[in-house]
């Protein structure tokens, strides 16, 4: 065994293969960047800025960092919305609180889905558009987005009913 052999396998036990920021788990093989940018409500720039806040090379694989230096990135991950601008945050002047905040996983998608459902409720022209299934962002409709089923002709049902027609008469 040489001694690039023992080194890396001193790296593998170093590497923490799941880092885990709130409800979710991140890939510690990637790097700072990348593994971060998987996370809901986080996207490159987003984490290009918590990597600069916490000092950390963004290139860095995310599983090889030291506990402490780890700890620091979910810190400042759950306090984004105080340290960066309001324009920053992807929650700004919340509905019922007003606050400007930035939501990031799981309560992300508990946020929107309230936030659909809201409109629902209100009949607004958004709502209208979700409850039937329409497009919502004012895509075309005409061509696209049809839910009614293929119009279009079944090749092999006219062959099975070919069959059979052809069947019967051989009899």
């Amino acid at each position: 065994m040489s001694e690039e052999d023992s080194q890396e396998q001193q790296d593998d036990e170093d590497l923490r293969y799941f880092v885990r920021i709130g409800q979710t788990d991140l890939d510690g093989t990637k790097s700072v960047e990348r593994s971060l940018s998987e996370m809901n409500g986080i996207g490159r720039r987003t984490a290009r800025i918590i990597a600069d806040e916490a000092d950390v090379d963004r290139t860095a694989t995310f599983g090889r960092l030291d506990d402490d230096v780890i700890d620091e990135v979910v810190s400042i991950v759950e306090n984004y919305a105080g340290n960066v601008p309001d324009w920053l945050n992807n929650r700004q002047a919340d509905f019922y609180t007003g606050e400007t905040t930035h939501e990031t996983g799981n309560d992300l998608q508990l946020t929107r889905q309230h936030d659909i459902n809201r409109m629902k409720m209100i009949d607004s022209y958004k709502g209208v558009r979700h409850k039937r299934g329409q497009k919502v962002r004012g895509q075309r409709t005409k061509s696209t987005g049809r839910t009614e089923g293929t119009i279009g002709v079944n090749v092999e049902e006219i062959r099975e009913e070919q069959a059979e027609e052809a069947a019967e008469d051989d009899e």
